[in-house]
Parts: structure tokens; sequence; C-alpha cells
């Protein structure tokens, strides 16, 4: 049924309905300046000033525009971007062709980001192994490294490298069968399947992949029928010499409620690990994207971000999108003092010494929670929101290992902090009251 509210009035509604989901701040930066240009079949197409927004929105608001726009006009429209005629057209052209790269790939059912290759990953010394066995499996697929199991912190890299792995494989094999999936994805396709009696359509596309690129396995934990359906799919494809790469935010043997025998899978081939970047690496990830976006990044702002920045490559980005952004609008060079000014809320002063205990103790001023209360076994809703708050804050703020993290909140390991981390971060990319919240908390600490 065709959309009868003229584009006006469509993106006059939908901004009404996402001004109270996003927050004022972020309201005004990233939505406002968009306009609807046009509704075409099954698509909603918006007029951005620059590539910096279509890249933030994308990473930390990838669901909201489409569901905003579903609950308009009641019905499932995908989300297209346009730059406006002032940008530059070497980018557009870049623009063009991933995007029509990425639909090549979708009509064919791979789902994988062509703008993740080997060429844009940064290699350090905190990637390296991580990068060189990628690049193994991705040239010899099926006979180096099978399985290949890739784990670290969240937003250090995996999910790049998986996608470069499945761009070189199919650029190499026209007609190679490469399915790249989140692990929660799996596991809905599998609920889907048993509901609907549709199980075997689901092991025809699985075991019938030459490629299979799973991100997140850890996702599976606790979800039974899943294992058993991903068990023997790992089994038929590992038996005909079907490549496998996996991703975790945790080493196999730290994934908790998982079968043992699906855990000798894990390990069966290589295990390579990513850890956080030094500064030189972030340094050069920072010039790295300052240069495919035609931005002019001065040394002492690129440091400035490095070595604020503790947490992951996807803030550090996400730092120097929004410099981006807020330069572009005003007209205005890329400078420290606007670096300083853009990122004032969002990284840590070190004119103040922030350590684990100031966070706890400005975390339980904040929700009203007493120190022992973090430290303890207690896990009512409101305790394990503000301690999992509390961790994903010592890490992002201070340098501690996550074992020395886990240590200070009551002797935990350092699995329940990765998983804490990683709650806080999934949940930080839906919910602006939680994006408020953990930069009051983050205020409070700095004054």
């Amino acid at each position: 049924m065709p959309i009868t509210q003229t584009k006006e009035e469509l993106w006059e509604k939908v901004l009404s309905h996402m001004a109270g989901k996003v927050g004022e701040s972020s309201f005004e930066l990233w939505f406002k300046p968009m306009k609807v240009v046009q509704i075409k079949e099954k698509n909603v197409v918006f007029e951005i000033p620059n590539r910096f927004f279509r890249e933030w929105i994308e990473d930390n608001y990838p669901t909201i525009l489409p569901e905003t726009i579903e609950m308009v006009t009641g019905q499932q429209m995908g989300v297209k971007f346009r730059i406006t005629d002032k940008e530059d057209e070497a980018l557009k052209k870049i623009d063009t062709r991933l995007e029509n790269r990425r639909t090549k790939l979708a009509s064919r059912g791979i789902y994988l980001n062509p703008k993740y290759t080997f060429a844009s990953f940064v290699v350090g010394p905190s990637n390296q192994f991580a990068h060189a066995a990628a690049k193994r499996v991705a040239e010899n697929p099926g006979t180096s490294y099978n399985p290949l199991f890739l784990y670290g912190g969240v937003g250090l890299g995996k999910t790049h490298l998986m996608n470069a792995i499945g761009n070189i494989i199919v650029d190499n094999n026209p007609n190679v069968v490469v399915h790249y999936v989140s692990a929660e994805q799996f596991v809905n396709e599998v609920v889907t399947a048993i509901r609907h009696d549709r199980m075997g359509e689901l092991k025809d596309k699985y075991r019938n992949a030459d490629v299979l690129l799973i991100d997140d396995i850890q996702f599976i934990a606790g979800k039974t029928s899943s294992q058993e359906e991903f068990f023997h799919t790992f089994n038929a494809l590992y038996g005909k010499q079907k490549q496998i790469v996996m991703s975790s935010d945790r080493a196999p043997i730290d994934i908790s409620d998982v079968t043992d025998r699906m855990r000798s899978r894990f390990g069966m081939g290589l295990i390579a690990d990513i850890q956080a970047p030094e500064v030189e690496t972030k340094i050069a990830i920072l010039y790295n994207k300052a240069e495919a976006e035609r931005m002019k990044l001065p040394e002492e702002v690129a440091y400035f971000i490095a070595s604020r920045v503790k947490s992951n490559i996807r803030e550090l980005e996400g730092c120097l999108i929004k410099i981006g952004a807020h330069a572009s609008l005003a007209g205005v060079p890329v400078d420290l003092t606007l670096a300083k000014t853009v990122l004032k809320d969002l990284i840590a002063d070190e004119d103040k010494p922030i350590n684990v205990e100031s966070i706890q103790k400005a975390v339980c001023d904040f929700f009203g929670l007493k120190l022992h209360d973090l430290k303890a076994k207690r896990r009512t809703r409101e305790i394990s929101n503000a301690r999992q708050i509390a961790m994903y804050l010592s890490k992002q703020l201070t340098n501690l290992s996550l074992s020395e993290i886990g240590a200070l909140f009551g002797g935990k390991d350092h699995a329940t902090v990765i998983y804490a981390c990683k709650q806080v971060e999934e949940r930080r990319q839906r919910d602006e009251t939680l994006n408020k919240t953990i930069e009051n908390i983050i205020k409070r600490l700095k004054h």
C-alpha cells in the first residue's frame, strides 16, 4: 500500500516520535539537519550534510529510523542516504561504489559490509597475529586455520576482520556461497524455523555454505536448540573442508553455558586474540579514518583523542566523526580547541585522576545505593544495572586489567566484567536514557 503522506509530513511525524528517544543533543546534531527527499518503492531517501552523519547514525542508531518510519506508516521501509551536492564528488563516488557492491552481494544472500577490508584495517602489535591469521584464511579458505576463532573486547576489530575475510573470498571466488551472520540472528532463525516447521530449510541454508562467518558466538550460550543445530552445522561444514570463522568477546574457555563438545569445536583450529590498541596504533587508526573522510587532522588533535580514549576503536572513530560533523556544520577547521569542546563530556580529563573507587562512589551516589551493594552478590535489576555501568566505566576510564577491575567488585572474575561491558555497550546503541546516565556520571567524576 503506497504511503499517503507527503515526504515533508512523513519526516515531521518521524521527528516528533524520535525527539524523546535519542535525547536533545543527539536529536539537534544528527537528526534535525536531515530531510526526506524521496519516497520510492520500499525506501525512504534522506539527504544528509556529509558522510559523518551516515556513519554516526549507522553505528549508534542502526534501527531507529526504519523502526520509527514503520511506526508512523505501518509499513516496513528501507532507509537510504544521499549526501548534499556540496560534498566531495570523490567521496560520493566511493559511497556509490560501496552501496552498489552491498546491493549486489545482498541479491545473492550475502550480507557483508563492503567498507570493511584488509586495506582499511590498521595493523599494530595488539592485533597483528589476528590480522595475519585472517589474511591466511581469506587466501586459503578451508585449508589454513579451520576453524578460526577471533576473540577480544567490544569494538576492537573482530567484525572488521570477519567482513574482510568474506570480501576477499567473494572477490576471488565469484560463485562462492558465504553466510555472514551474528549468533543472535542465527538463534532467531532457529527459533523461527522451529515455530514454522522449517528446520529442513535452515539446515540446507547453512550446511551447504562454502564459508560460514558467525559473529558474537558467545550469544549461543544457554540456547540448547541453537547449540545443537550449530554443532551439527559445524560438523557438516568441517567434514567438507568448508571454512568456518567465529568471533567472541571472550576466549572459548570463558564462555559459560555451552556444552563441552561445542567448546571443543571452538578450539579445533586457531584461536587468535585482539587486545586494546596502544596509543601509536590509535593515532594511525585516526589518520587512516581522517584520510578516508578527506578530513584534515592536526597532529595534536590525533594525540589528544588517542591518549584520552581508553576503550576501543569504535569509540575512537566515533569521537573523530563527531568532531568532523561539528566542524563541517560550523564551517570551521578541526583544531584542538574544537576537539576539547566537542568531546568534553565524552572522554576523560587527565587533570583529575579517575580510579575504580571514585567510579563506584559516583555510580552509587547517582543511583542512591551503598558501596557494598556493588560488591555483593545481590542481583536485583537496579543493582545489576548499576554494577554493570560501574564496571563499564572502570574499563573505559582506567588502565586496570579486567581481572583487576573484577577483584574490586567483590572478587568477580574477568568474564563477568567482559559480560557487563558488552551488555552496556549494546544497550548504549539503542537506549538514549542510558547514554545520558553515563554522561552524567562522567561529569560528576570530572567535577
